[in-house]
């Protein structure tokens, strides 16, 4: 048994289902135009300039601004802030008609085009620098 493996009592017994997505964000209202706008999403609910809550399918992302409180300090005084690389997944249909419509729309990549064996890949930013992936299966 690793150190990592599961025992019966251990708390991930507590945890039910995947609640949602949360991006930091410097402008909610510039981050949900630019998800609604260029990526299909749907406002939910906004509390601006703070917080808002939009959705694409079944997937709830959560836009916490700075004076939301899933933006607050940490307790050892480290702040929360956009980037990074970790990164939401978007399935897409066709990634060259894709690249092209969000390129015309001024969008800012951070790669080329990746082909594996799973697909392919490339990665963009919404406008506080957070990743976002778009993925075309292979077939």
């Amino acid at each position: 048994m690793t150190e990592y493996a599961a025992t019966q009592g251990e708390p991930r017994m507590f945890v039910k289902s995947v609640h949602g997505i949360r991006y930091q964000v410097k402008d909610v209202a510039r981050a949900i135009a630019f998800y609604t706008n260029h990526l299909g999403f749907s406002l939910e609910r906004q509390q601006l300039p703070a917080f808002a809550n939009i959705s694409l399918g079944d997937t709830q992302m959560f836009l916490s601004g700075p004076g939301a409180s899933g933006s607050r300090a940490m307790p050892n005084g480290e702040t929360q802030g956009p980037g990074g690389w970790n990164r939401i997944i978007l399935t897409v249909a066709d990634l060259p008609a894709c690249i092209t419509a969000l390129k015309q729309a001024g969008i800012q990549f951070r790669n080329e085009i990746e082909t594996g064996p799973g697909g392919k890949q490339i990665q963009i930013e919404d406008p506080d620098g957070n990743p976002i992936e778009l993925f075309e299966p292979a077939r």
